[in-house]
C-alpha cells in the first residue's frame, strides 16, 4: 500500500510540473505514468521478498529473463510502438497541436500515447497511428517553423506581355492583409505550356496553420484573377483545332499542292474536287493507265 501510494504522489508531481511546462506537457505525462510502473513493480518486488522465504530478487531476475524471449516475439509490434514512443516524446519531432502530414494523413496532433499517437483530421475525424510509423517515415511538419510559403501557378497567353503579368501579381498580393512583407513575395517563370505561359506566384503567411493558409489562398487567387482580367490580360485554357482534307481530291497525299491538313507548299492551290470527278476520271482510264481516246467515226 505504502507503494501504491508513493506510486500516486509521483504521477501528481510528474503531472503538475507537466502543466507547468505545456511545451513537454505530454512527455511529463508519460515519465509519471513510467515512474508509477517502475514504483509498484519495486514494490511487488519486496513484497514477494517478504512473503516467500528464500526467494531472492536474481531468482524473480532469472526467470523474468528465460521469459523475456518468449514475451518479446509475442508482443514484438506493442514493444516496438511503446519504444518509438518513448523515442518521439524525448526528440519531440513534433509537438501536441502541431499540424502534420503522414502517408495519406494530415490533421492536428491531439495525443502522444504511448502506443500510438492520436490526430484529428482537419475534416473532423480521429486517425491513430502506430508510433513505429511516425518512427520510421517522412512526416512533414506544416507548424514548425513560425512562417510558411505558398505557391500557385498562373498562366498567361503566349501574346501577354510576361514582365507586365510579374508587377500586377506582385502588386496585387502585396496589397492582401495577412502577407509577409519579410520575405518578400515574388513571381518568376516555371514553364512554356502548350497554351501558356505559366508564372508562379510564391507568397509567406504567419501563421503557418491550415485556416491561415486557406483563408490566404483564396483571397489571393481571387484577387489576382480580376486584376489580370481587368488588365486585359488572357488566361488560357488547352484547345484543340482539328482539320479535315478532302481525300478525293488528284493532290492527296501530295504535301506541296494539299491544301487542309499539310504545311503550305510550293504548288498550285487545286480546286475542290468531288467523288463524280473522281468516278470520271476511273471510267476514262485505259487498262494500261493511259487515258482512253474517244474516235469518231468518219463519213466518206
Amino acid at each position: 500500500m505504502v507503494f501504491f501510494f508513493l506510486a500516486k504522489v509521483v504521477r501528481a508531481g510528474a503531472r503538475s510540473v507537466a502543466q507547468r511546462n505545456q511545451r513537454h506537457y505530454n512527455l511529463g505525462l508519460v515519465m509519471g505514468r513510467l515512474s508509477q510502473g517502475v514504483i509498484i513493480f519495486v514494490g511487488l518486488l519486496i513484497a514477494l521478498v517478504i512473503a516467500i522465504p528464500g526467494f531472492t530478487p536474481g531468482q524473480l531476475i532469472s526467470i523474468l529473463g528465460l521469459s523475456s524471449v518468449a514475451v518479446g516475439f509475442a508482443f514484438r509490434d506493442i514493444l516496438q510502438n511503446f519504444l518509438a514512443g518513448i523515442l518521439l516524446l524525448l526528440a519531440e519531432p513534433f509537438r501536441i497541436g502541431d499540424q502534420i502530414i503522414i502517408n495519406d494523413f494530415e490533421g492536428t496532433v491531439e495525443d502522444i500515447q504511448t502506443r500510438a499517437t492520436l490526430i484529428k483530421t482537419y475534416d473532423g475525424r480521429r486517425v491513430v497511428i502506430p508510433n513505429s510509423n511516425l518512427f520510421t517515415n517522412s512526416v512533414i511538419v506544416n507548424t514548425a517553423h513560425d512562417k510558411r510559403r505558398l505557391q500557385y501557378d498562373i498562366g498567361i497567353g503566349y501574346g501577354d506581355d510576361i514582365a507586365r503579368a510579374k508587377r500586377i501579381l506582385l502588386d496585387t498580393v502585396r496589397g492582401i492583409p495577412g502577407i509577409l512583407e519579410d520575405p518578400a513575395p515574388d513571381a518568376i517563370v516555371v514553364d512554356l505550356a502548350g497554351s501558356s505561359v505559366n508564372i508562379r506566384l510564391r507568397w509567406w503567411v504567419e501563421p503557418p496553420r491550415q485556416l491561415d493558409v486557406l483563408n490566404s489562398q483564396d483571397v489571393v487567387l481571387e484577387r489576382v484573377k480580376n486584376a489580370l482580367v481587368s488588365e486585359g490580360f488572357d488566361l488560357p485554357y488547352p484547345t484543340q483545332q482539328i482539320l479535315f482534307h478532302n481525300q478525293t481530291e488528284a493532290t492527296d497525299g501530295d504535301r506541296l499542292r494539299q491544301r487542309e491538313g499539310w504545311p503550305a507548299g510550293k504548288g498550285e492551290v487545286p480546286k475542290q474536287g468531288g467523288i463524280a470527278d473522281a468516278l470520271r476520271g476511273l471510267k476514262n482510264a485505259a487498262p494500261d493507265g493511259s487515258e482512253k481516246q474517244n474516235h469518231e467515226p468518219t463519213h466518206q
